[in-house]
């Protein structure tokens, strides 16, 4: 249809003129639907010397505790069929030193900064949540807040925050109270059979949408060294192989949630895999595992989802956001 589409409206004389690209969050307007991943980006604007980060919808940095943080033992990362299998225990230099080592550089670049944070405990993901606000409040260049919530809660027997509708909304609630007027993103874990009544909870307690999904829990073990490949045994699986796990979770919250903003997240390597996420209802997209392999696939992500609008005769990316519920 797309192509026939497109010749008719030629032959009718309709101008022709670019796809509009522009995507809404919630309040958040972003020129375009595509963002990095947290984790895959690095901290700052590392990924400046491959393409303009200007050009993206956002750039989310990886996750950021209110303090220093070293991460897990070695091996770290994987590479395994369909994707990357990694442990690093959310290594950063807590948000301090980042707003002072490394926004500035995010800033320089023009890029719109999403800040993503965690904690072990309700009172770090608070603290992590006053440090940000703080910065936030001078007018920088962070646009929203994203919550990972799918880290060890150490108040419950290290369970995931993410799979526990109460703690997860313990956890939302805190920052929301210390993040006035900042857009607040839930990132939530795949890992779980309740994971609309959590993404429900993390919306009653504030967060004003979510990002679905953080990685598959998973393990792959040296058949040579007859032990695990990663120093701490198991790890979250991302890339290619979680992409249909992704699309059913944004799937199913939409559909359960048909006016909160989400933002998909999952194996998207391609354009087209950008269109799937966003047919499935997804607001906007973050290419995380891909830009590992390719520090330019957010950018050639954007390029292909423009190509392709424009192919099937797509005037903007509103037009099938949502379109597979239809």
């Amino acid at each position: 249809m797309s192509a026939a589409r497109a010749r008719a409206r030629a032959r009718a004389g309709e101008a022709a003129t670019a796809p509009d690209l522009t995507a809404a969050v919630g309040s958040l307007r972003l020129p375009n639907p595509v963002m990095t991943a947290a984790g895959t980006a690095g901290h700052g604007a590392e990924l400046g010397a491959y393409l303009d980060l200007a050009s993206l919808g956002a750039v989310v940095v990886k996750s950021l505790a209110a303090f220093v943080w070293a991460g897990n033992p070695p091996p770290r990362v994987c590479p395994v069929p369909g994707g990357m299998l990694n442990s690093v225990g959310l290594q950063g230099p807590g948000v301090e030193n980042w707003a002072r080592d490394e926004l500035p550089m995010l800033e320089r670049a023009g890029a719109r900064v999403v800040v993503s944070v965690w904690g072990r405990r309700v009172d770090e993901f608070a603290r992590a949540a006053e440090l940000v606000a703080a910065i936030a409040g001078g007018e920088r260049s962070i646009i929203a807040v994203e919550l990972n919530v799918s880290c060890p809660n150490l108040e419950d027997r290290s369970r995931m925050f993410a799979h526990s509708a109460v703690a997860t909304s313990e956890a939302v609630a805190a920052c929301r109270a210390r993040l006035p007027g900042v857009p607040l993103w839930a990132k939530l874990s795949p890992n779980t059979p309740d994971l609309v009544a959590i993404a429900g909870a993390a919306l009653g307690a504030g967060a004003d949408g979510l990002t679905l999904v953080n990685t598959v829990l998973a393990l792959m073990i040296d058949a040579a060294t007859r032990t695990p490949t990663l120093g701490s045994v198991g790890g979250g699986l991302s890339g290619r192989a979680v992409h249909a796990v992704a699309l059913r979770a944004v799937y199913e919250c939409r559909r359960a949630f048909p006016d909160a903003p989400i933002v998909g997240v999952g194996g998207i390597e391609d354009g087209e895999g950008a269109v799937r996420m966003l047919m499935a209802g997804a607001d906007a997209v973050q290419v995380g595992t891909a830009t590992l392999a390719d520090p330019r696939a957010p950018a050639r992500v954007l390029a292909e989802l423009g190509a392709w609008l424009e192919r099937e005769g797509v005037r903007s990316v509103k037009e099938i956001t949502g379109v597979a519920q239809r």
